[in-house]
């Protein structure tokens, strides 16, 4: 860790009165991120940053391309992430091939093609709703029109997204005449909420660009100070201001499954939403972080799935 990001830890100690920040954890050895060199019935070959890695298929192990597909669809080029068998670093249990989410505001539409937005000076994306999808997609997102929120997961294809399935139900007004909310307390412990992902790389070649396997979350408080290009609503759940540094301990509430994650990342449209996640029964309204696809992944999350419930500890030490 450079100096600057031994200060920025001990101001973020300091500023939340916790007496030790504690170190993020590890990047999970369980979750690869690269694109396909090779393909067989039995075997995939990925080129990474770290060099090519191969992983086996058994019987049980799953394969999502927008759908539940075979290992015959996913082949040289794909984007495609990784989850490892339990017992063994070289058995893949699921692979995502060019998996994509599109979280923003509905900026134009031509036909069945949208322009979303996602803000944080991010580019504009194409996406495409497919007929097939367009049913289970406009029962969530009725309005399909500029102005209007938007967030579905697909998979990218000639460089855009086409979109297969919800990731929330869309609110009912344009996010310009979004009602304004009450101030929420914030808190400065523990908030429970909803957890989803996002990608860093935003569909570049994962081998060719390092975003791909930065580790952290994109979180939908951040403190204004430093983050003007963070276009944040007053959020629904009470979350602290932090800055980009912070660390969170964030846990599955499925999986109970736990990490402490660094805060990379604005998630301004986070902060557009108050929805629940139907996962496991949880009742938390609001999102509270948005992980990277492999930190996602590495806490049990189904990137087909969009969320899952969690909580959140902000600058707690070990104990």
């Amino acid at each position: 860790m450079t100096e600057h990001g031994r200060d920025r830890r001990r101001f973020t100690a300091a500023v939340l009165g916790a007496d030790t920040v504690p170190e993020p954890t590890p990047v999970s050895p369980r979750v690869s991120r690269g694109v396909v060199v090779e393909a067989t019935s039995y075997m995939l070959c990925l080129a990474t940053p770290d060099g090519e890695e191969r992983f086996l298929y058994e019987r049980v192990t799953s394969f999502w391309r927008g759908a539940e597909v075979g290992p015959d669809e996913v082949g040289p080029g794909d984007d495609v992430v990784v989850l490892c068998a339990h017992d063994g670093r070289l058995v893949a249990e699921r692979v995502w091939a060019q998996a994509a989410r599109v979280s923003g505001v509905i900026t134009g539409r031509e036909g069945d093609t949208l322009e979303v937005d996602p803000g944080h000076g991010r580019p504009r994306v194409p996406v495409v709703i497919p007929y097939r999808s367009s049913g289970r997609i406009g029962v969530r997102h009725p309005r399909l029109e500029p102005g209007y929120v938007f967030d579905a997961v697909g998979v990218w294809d000639r460089g855009e997204v086409r979109a297969v399935r919800p990731a929330t139900t869309q609110p009912p007004y344009p996010l310009a005449a979004t009602p304004d909310r009450p101030p929420t307390p914030q808190a400065s412990g523990t908030v429970g909420g909803i957890a989803t992902w996002y990608d860093p790389a935003w569909g570049r070649a994962s081998h060719l660009d390092p975003r791909a396997r930065v580790h952290g979350v994109a979180y939908p408080a951040l403190d204004r100070a430093g983050h003007d290009g963070c276009d944040r609503r007053t959020p629904c759940a009470p979350l602290p201001l932090l800055s980009t540094g912070a660390t969170l301990r964030l846990r599955n509430d499925c999986t109970r499954a736990t990490a402490v994650v660094p805060v990379i990342d604005c998630a301004a449209a986070d902060s557009w939403l108050c929805d629940l996640c139907p996962s496991c029964g949880g009742q938390g309204a609001g999102r509270i972080a948005s992980l990277t696809m492999t930190g996602f992944v590495a806490l049990g999350g189904r990137l087909e799935d969009g969320c899952f419930n969690a909580t959140v500890t902000v600058a707690q030490g070990e104990g």
